[in-house]
């Protein structure tokens, strides 16, 4: 029997392309997203090839969406060998004056509270079998101060910080924690957080399918983290260690701020 992934947000984008990377090498998968997109998904992944890949159609935002997802899960009756906790959403703008208190907290709900949610839920079989690999998809985000989409850029430094304090938690227990710290992705990010006005829209972006490979390889080898994508991501992630918060800011501002995409043109 195959080992067993579960890959959230698995819809589209990286999360699309870690179920698939998962399916290609030999898992079964089990895909969860909150859009119908997923049956579509599912169907054309387990078309591939020998893998099983079951479709689960849930709104992780809520505590019962997070609970129906590990109760599918365990009806299963199969360990999960490999967890990749990837949904996430982000929204752009000035806090205060453009966006809504209800899109923030949504950000905080999938990104920070689901995460922890489900890791709890299902690393915990995980170490009581002594074995499991588990990816959480944080951001090159997560290195800096966020402004102009500053709760999104905080949910993937918790997440950051969250993956490694698990990691050393648990590094006697034969279970492996690695986070995916992707830059910029050509997904539909940028679109769902109303960011296409921004420098960093509109520029440069890296193919999740090389980002999925790249966690995915991270992930078997239980490396800590990886710095997917581009050259400038790892420069970034590297410069993110010693400049000083508030010149991070400035400097992440010129690529966020609405309207810095025609600035960048000017």
């Amino acid at each position: 029997m195959n080992a067993l992934a579960v890959v959230t947000g698995a819809s589209s984008g990286i999360g699309y392309e870690l179920a698939k990377v998962l399916a290609d090498n030999g898992f079964d998968v089990v895909a969860v997203a909150e859009d119908e997109r997923i049956d579509e998904t599912a169907a054309q992944l387990g078309s591939r090839g020998g893998a099983h890949v079951e479709p689960v159609r849930v709104d992780l935002r809520g505590y019962e969406g997070v609970e129906l997802l590990v109760s599918r899960v365990r009806a299963l009756g199969r360990p999960v060998d490999v967890l990749a906790v990837n949904a996430g959403v982000g929204v752009g703008g000035d806090f205060v004056r453009d966006t809504s208190l209800d899109d923030n907290l949504e950000i905080v709900d999938l990104n920070v509270r689901s995460s922890v949610h489900l890791a709890h839920r299902l690393i915990s079989d995980m170490v009581d079998r002594k074995e499991g690999k588990v990816l959480f998809t944080s951001s090159i985000a997560a290195t800096a101060p966020g402004p102009f989409h500053s709760v999104y850029a905080a949910s993937k430094a918790f997440l950051a910080s969250f993956a490694q304090g698990l990691r050393e938690e648990l590094r006697d227990t034969g279970v492996s924690v690695t986070t995916l710290m992707p830059g910029p992705t050509d997904t539909e990010f940028f679109e769902r957080a109303g960011m296409q006005d921004t420098k960093v829209a509109t520029g440069e972006k890296d193919d999740p399918a090389q980002v999925a490979q790249q966690g995915f390889d991270a992930l078997m080898k239980g490396d800590d983290h990886v710095v997917a994508g581009s050259v400038k991501n790892k420069v970034q992630a590297i410069a993110g260690k010693v400049a000083p918060d508030t010149v991070k800011a400035k400097m992440m501002r010129t690529m966020t701020e609405p309207g810095s995409a025609e600035d960048a043109d000017e």
